[in-house]
């Protein structure tokens, strides 16, 4: 197990470029298992859940070649139809395949996912989509069988909440699924209409309306086809928080600003001094922060995937802020370690309270997950003293090599294995 020891009051110049989504990245992977043809994937980000959504399809049977951030899959000759355990609850993500091998096989068996330990994320509302197309479903000894009598049929799907795996889910499987699937109440994320721009490359007929509804007519086939990987918004997000924390100038770059317009509007409420150009935020030295009250909101609302890094931010700032977290129940598990970096959060339900002015002092922690991980490395970067964060494995399942990465723009960031 790694650990890191961050040096306080770091410096941060120049610029980052962005690299791939892992959000978008995971289910156009999954999507491979529709076609029998090549898909061929550009601007993957080098990190743990990519490596392991590659085992998985590897285990079906899936030809994968890799070289630099391209990835190639042919899924074929696919050989299994149950996924490995041992891959599965690692990942969230691996319930996605759920969707395409119901498509193109009409059976599947899968362990219940594991991923972050922030509240149950049932997988209800994706087997309730997937049954409205014709599936039917038995959960036994911790595993999901799925089977269908023939083929998909398409079907009007109104979900019960805006979640974004299933609309991935379901929109995979009905695009090959016979005749029109409407999704109602999908989720908006930016990520959905990177996967629909890939699936449409590959032949699928998919329409995302302004309102947010998808239309999918099904086809019988899909080509092979080239994609590249949208940048990731959550990355690019932790390191514009990160500058404005560190109060220094920087930019971030290569990304698309409008994907960030809820944190953005939320920094500058506070005081963050941005420049924001449809491909870049440049973060200018601002003289005073103030807190504000936020609540997370499915896209195009404040990202419940940032909300840990701006509570860090929050602690600095002038004054009192207030966080209501609607996605998850239990996504306030970084507040004890933000605490013991001398932060003074406290949570009802809900609701985390957070009061500024805080002087951040170096400290031992422990992650809980992907984001509260680089919560705690944000904060430590701008404590007084030397921090180590311990069980940083979350952390490399989102982040490709922080040590490196921040290591080249000023901060001191050192991984040792313990």
């Amino acid at each position: 197990m790694d650990r890191l020891i961050i040096k306080g009051e770091a410096d941060l110049r120049g610029s980052i470029s962005i690299k791939g989504s892992k959000n978008s990245a995971l289910p156009i992977m999954v999507s491979s298992l529709l076609s029998f043809n090549t898909l061929r994937l550009k601007n993957l980000p080098k990190l743990d859940d990519i490596n392991n959504m590659s085992k998985l399809l590897r285990s079906y049977g899936a030809i994968i070649k890799c070289r630099k951030d391209n990835l190639e899959i042919n899924c074929e000759k696919i050989i299994n139809k149950e996924a490995n355990y041992d891959i599965v609850r690692k990942m969230r993500a691996s319930i996605l395949i759920l969707g395409p091998l119901l498509a193109r096989f009409g059976e599947a068996k899968i362990s219940l996912p594991g991923g972050c330990a922030i509240g149950t994320r049932p997988i209800d509302i994706h087997l309730e989509g997937l049954k409205k197309l014709g599936a039917n479903f038995v959960v036994e000894n911790g595993y999901v069988i799925g089977q269908v009598r023939e083929r998909l049929i398409g079907n009007q799907i109104t979900l019960p909440f805006p979640s974004v795996g299933a609309t991935e889910n379901i929109m995979m499987a009905a695009t090959i699924a016979k005749g029109k699937t409407i999704i109602e109440n999908a989720a908006k994320e930016p990520e959905i209409s990177d996967l629909a721009s890939c699936l449409n490359k590959m032949g699928a007929r998919i329409k995302i309306e302004k309102n947010g509804m998808i239309k999918i007519i099904g086809v019988t086939k899909l080509t092979k086809a080239n994609h590249k990987i949208m940048s990731d918004r959550i990355v690019a997000g932790t390191y514009v928080i990160a500058a404005v924390m560190l109060n220094k100038n920087f930019e971030v770059k290569e990304i698309e600003s409008k994907h960030l317009k809820a944190l953005t509007s939320s920094l500058k409420h506070m005081g963050a001094n941005l420049k924001i150009r449809k491909n870049s935020i440049q973060i200018l030295k601002s003289t005073n922060l103030n807190g504000i009250k936020i609540q997370t909101a499915p896209y195009p609302g404040f990202p419940t995937d940032l909300q840990a890094q701006i509570m860090a931010l929050m602690s600095l700032a002038n004054g009192n802020s207030q966080i209501k977290e609607n996605i998850f129940e239990n996504r306030f598990m970084h507040v004890p370690e933000l605490n013991r970096l001398g932060a003074k959060i406290k949570v009802k339900k809900d609701i985390a309270y957070i009061s500024g002015n805080r002087r951040l002092k170096g400290a031992q922690v422990m992650a809980s997950d992907l984001r509260a991980s680089v919560s705690l490395v944000l904060a430590a970067l701008s404590a007084e003293g030397q921090s180590v964060i311990n069980r940083v494995y979350h952390l490399d399942r989102g982040y490709e090599k922080i040590e490196n990465t921040l290591g080249k723009l000023g901060p001191s960031i050192k991984r040792e294995k313990i």
